[in-house]
């Protein structure tokens, strides 16, 4: 499969017949060649390459109406192979309606507190919040969605992917403390902004998920330039603090949402975070790119078999005929 550059397409056109041409059509042109030779060569010219070409050519052979066919046969359709036939078919990747997504979680040591599913007790805030998000990635099948996770440091858990079998994957085996016990929650959001610089989506989202406040000293990138980063590569960021109120600092979040054009949400249970991810769902959509390719689709081989089958006929026969 190669991808055709719209040039190359156009002068295509101009030689196919419903998506076939041929690769090197000059080489047609050895059809002269050969006649050629077959007017004014006779014995000279194929014996200097041909060893027994000098059979080839008996006047006993050449009057045979079979014999002529199967030589200008095998001779016609080994230039047919040289000028390599090829059946081009244009497949087109069609676009999605989607985002481009980060989803930035934070995974330090206060994500292991009990007590904020009203169900189930038992289980800890990242349990609570890897279930909701995994139900986001599934629903979000148009998206283009990448993974970064962050405790005292972060780090890019899955790339960008629109496989949201690999990415629940991923998700599901995340652990508490895996980045660390503290909290580096501006680097974090850095770490996102490069999870979507390099994409072309006109519609870039980051959704940024915390419980706590960000530790001192752990964050290498400061909160301004975390912030100046996601605004110079357009990228709107969604925060979620999880928890309650005074556990998360509100105020960063707010001002991180306000000033990249987002909201800022807040849950102090499973059941709201379940409410936040479904109105992040509501998003706009916008077009991301599509590419064109063509499947090249290569016919040589079936001249060539035609040409060795008729050549080794015509040898057989002549052959035959010479020592009756």
């Amino acid at each position: 499969m190669k991808k055709q550059s719209a040039t190359l397409n156009s002068i295509k056109r101009c030689v196919m017949f419903n998506g076939f041409y041929f690769e090197f059509p000059f080489f047609i042109a050895l059809i002269l060649v050969f006649i050629v030779c077959e007017i004014y060569c006779k014995m000279k010219l194929p014996s200097i390459y041909f060893p027994h070409a000098k059979q080839f050519l008996q006047q006993s052979v050449s009057s045979s109406k079979l014999l002529f066919l199967l030589k200008w046969l095998g001779i016609v359709m080994v230039i047919l192979a040289l000028m390599s036939p090829v059946k081009d078919t244009p497949y087109e990747l069609k676009p999605k309606q989607g985002y481009e997504l980060a989803l930035i979680l934070d995974s330090s040591q206060s994500m292991q507190e009990q007590g904020f599913d009203e169900n189930n007790l038992m289980l800890n805030k990242f349990d609570v919040v890897k279930s909701i998000v995994g139900d986001f990635i599934t629903q979000r099948k148009n998206d283009n969605i990448g993974l970064v996770v962050f405790g005292a440091y972060s780090f890019i858990a899955s790339p960008l992917t629109y496989d949201e079998n690999i990415l629940n994957k991923i998700v599901a085996q995340l652990q508490i403390g895996m980045a660390g016990n503290y909290t580096a929650l501006y680097t974090s959001l850095a770490q996102g902004v490069n999870l979507l610089k390099m994409t072309e989506s006109k519609s870039k989202v980051a959704i940024l998920l915390t419980d706590g406040y960000s530790t001192p000293g752990a964050d290498k990138v400061p909160l301004d330039v975390a912030i100046e980063l996601a605004k110079k590569e357009n990228i709107k960021v969604y925060t979620i603090g999880i928890g309650q109120a005074g556990e998360y600092n509100e105020n960063v979040l707010v001002q991180i949402s306000k000033e990249t054009g987002g909201v800022a949400f807040a849950a102090s249970s499973a059941s709201e975070l379940k409410s936040v991810y479904k109105k992040i769902d509501e998003l706009e959509k916008s077009e991301i790119k599509n590419e064109t390719f063509t499947y090249l689709n290569y016919y040589y081989i079936y001249p060539l078999f035609i040409a060795l089958i008729s050549l080794m006929f015509y040898v057989f026969l002549r052959n035959k005929r010479g020592h009756a």
